[in-house]
């Protein structure tokens, strides 16, 4: 037997099919909430009447809104809302978007726990991988204030503790994990996912696949969170092509929507690999989304893995009824057939980019774990030149 733990998010609740503005509300009189900060992303707040009328609904709850956060969560986004949480003294988060403005607000809260002040301070808090390749998490407190979740995309960042932010200086994407810097709440209303362009939508989709892929296939796997991801894998399978054919088919997109919790059972709990990995620097450098860079990598990391995950590969296919193929083809045969990019080039990358990436990528914790060790640098840029 091996001795581990399993810990479980600090997830009070999920609201399902709720309209955001009635659980909202629910959520801050069971919080005594009375000073409420909206985090929301910049479309969605100002070319859609959804934070309009969250505010509306919050009345004089709402201490205003902050709607500039920048793609990838720089830590100039993280201190913007560190500083406005301070000047009007908020008491909840209401974040109501995608994976960057879930991102900042995890850092920004891990930074209003640690009483940080500037963003070079974050510094020590980052997770790293020590001289034997194990992963070091710092350790970071209870933050003031907790947030509650309305996604409008299927990255995951709602069902999740662990936070991405870039450093500006150096273009890497460093991480951070606190067990309160996550939701307390999320709520899934379908509804307002109609807003997210397509491609944002199936692409953040791929990655919640990535996320359910990577959890079977992670070099320390953990039936507690395999069994969510298998099942995520067949909702996944069906019901991204679903929104694809009908983008008003509210079922579907809250099918996805659910699946997004599943795939995410293993995410910070199990050592994931390098789709992930190469991933964060590819969106640090080239400003690729996650959802992309999971287009892109996942079948090419899949197949490099085979002869360590082959069991684990078998179960992905049957989950997606293509029983009988590899994994990884069948993977970029949807990826294929909802319209994304399947290659570096497609996605913006040029020759020249790839070593930066490459040597950016390999002291990634989830690049050093992934199930098949990369030998060399030389290996993992011959990777990349694949994809590309």
């Amino acid at each position: 037997m091996n001795a581990r733990i399993f810990e479980s998010l600090r997830l009070d609740r999920t609201y399902i099919a709720t309209p955001v503005a009635d659980a909202v509300m629910d959520e801050a009189e069971r919080r005594g909430a009375q000073r409420i900060l909206v985090v929301a992303s910049g479309t969605l707040s100002r070319s859609t009447p959804v934070i309009d009328e969250l505010e509306a609904a919050l009345g004089s709850l709402s201490v205003g809104r902050f709607d500039s956060v920048k793609e990838h969560a720089p830590r100039e986004s993280v201190f913007a809302i560190v500083d406005r949480v301070r000047s009007v003294d908020a008491d909840l988060i209401v974040t109501v978007g995608g994976g960057s403005p879930l991102d900042a607000v995890k850092t920004a809260l891990a930074a209003l726990a640690e009483g940080l002040t500037e963003p070079d301070q974050l510094e020590p808090f980052a997770i790293t991988t020590g001289p034997d390749g194990d992963r070091i998490t710092p350790a970071i407190g209870s933050p003031p204030l907790r947030q509650i979740a309305a996604p409008t995309t299927l990255t995951g960042a709602d069902f999740s503790d662990l936070a991405g932010c870039v450093d500006e200086a150096t273009h890497r994407k460093q991480l951070f994990s606190g067990a309160e810097i996550g939701p307390a709440a999320i709520i899934l209303d379908p509804a307002i996912t109609v807003h997210t362009p397509m491609d944002l939508w199936l692409s953040s989709g791929i990655r919640s696949l990535d996320h359910a892929v990577e959890t079977l296939c992670s070099s320390a796997p953990e039936p507690l969170a395999d069994a969510g991801a298998l099942h995520a894998i067949r909702l996944l399978s069906r019901s991204l092509p679903a929104t694809k054919a009908d983008p008003g088919d509210l079922d579907a997109r809250l099918e996805c929507q659910l699946a997004v919790g599943m795939a995410c059972a293993g995410l910070n709990r199990v050592p994931y690999g390098a789709s992930h990995g190469l991933g964060h620097q590819l969106g640090a450098v080239l400003g690729m989304s996650h959802g992309h860079t999971s287009c892109v990598m996942m079948p090419h990391v899949m197949a490099h893995n085979l002869s360590a995950t082959t069991e684990a590969q078998a179960l992905i296919a049957g989950a997606m009824g293509r029983a009988g193929t590899p994994a990884g083809v069948a993977v970029a045969e949807l990826i294929a057939s909802l319209g994304l990019p399947t290659t570096l080039r497609d996605a913006g990358a040029t020759p020249e980019h790839l070593p930066t990436i490459a040597q950016g990528s390999i002291a990634h914790p989830w690049v050093t774990g992934n199930a098949v060790p990369f030998a060399s640098l030389d290996q993992l840029l011959k990777l990349l030149e694949a994809a590309y």
